[in-house]
């Protein structure tokens, strides 16, 4: 993780972006970047800034695979996914704006109930699926899907995605990986991906059924001390 702390991380994000966004508050924290709440002033609305680590985006080549991304998933709209408005670079750092939604992530209710009901899961793994088929027909490949990264609406009801492109834009970048840098979440993680192979829409699913796993036996599938070994077992083992 980078040394710059979410204070001081709002504080210079606001600062580059003042006029455009009123940053409020950390939403949330992870290994590729910082959640936050701001206000988009002109359009007198809630959105949700993400702010990728400012360690991952310091090569030419990952901002510009990020604008890619940022790019493709733009065109994204459906009502499972996290619509992203806009996307840039300011101060050194690469941010994505995004729809706010109101609730909480499937890992905050993971850990509040242990596993999900039955007709509450069923209905999860519905709308993610309606979600990551629809992406992978436009061709796009979410490559991290987890926990934390499925987000529960409180006003609809719906399970929505989010987060599309960002490990598919620093994927590649040896000094990240060679560093301990993970890509993606070993415990939701493909065989395919765990070997460095070419990914589509079959790894998503693959992380899908983990997500399942997890929400009806309050245990993860795989689970190991190490990344390493959580890996390993995903390339040898068979869950119980």
């Amino acid at each position: 993780m980078s040394d710059v702390s979410p204070p001081d991380l709002l504080a210079r994000l606001g600062n580059a972006l003042a006029g455009q966004y009123r940053i409020e508050r950390v939403l949330g924290q992870g290994g590729m970047g910082t959640v936050f709440l701001a206000q988009d002033i002109a359009l007198d609305r809630p959105v949700a800034i993400k702010v990728i680590s400012p360690e991952v985006g310091t090569s030419a080549e990952i901002r510009q695979r990020f604008e890619q991304e940022a790019r493709t998933v733009a065109r994204l709209r459906h009502p499972h996914i996290v619509a992203v408005y806009a996307a840039g670079q300011t101060d050194g750092l690469l941010y994505f704006v995004m729809e706010f939604v109101p609730g909480e992530s499937l890992r905050d209710r993971l850990t509040r109930e242990g596993k999900i009901p039955l007709g509450d899961a069923t209905g999860i793994l519905r709308d993610l699926s309606l979600a990551l088929d629809y992406a992978h027909a436009a061709g796009v490949v979410h490559r991290d899907v987890k926990p934390e990264n499925v987000l529960l609406d409180r006003e609809s009801g719906r399970a929505m995605l989010t987060d599309f492109g960002v490990a598919r834009a620093i994927e590649g970048d040896t000094r990240l990986t060679g560093a301990g840098f993970v890509l993606g979440s070993p415990r939701y993680m493909s065989p395919e991906q765990a070997s460095g192979e070419s990914l589509d829409g079959r790894s998503d699913l693959y992380s899908l059924g983990l997500i399942g796993y997890e929400m009806l036996s309050g245990e993860p599938a795989v689970e190991g001390p190490t990344a390493a070994s959580i890996l390993v077992k995903h390339l040898t083992e068979r869950p119980t």
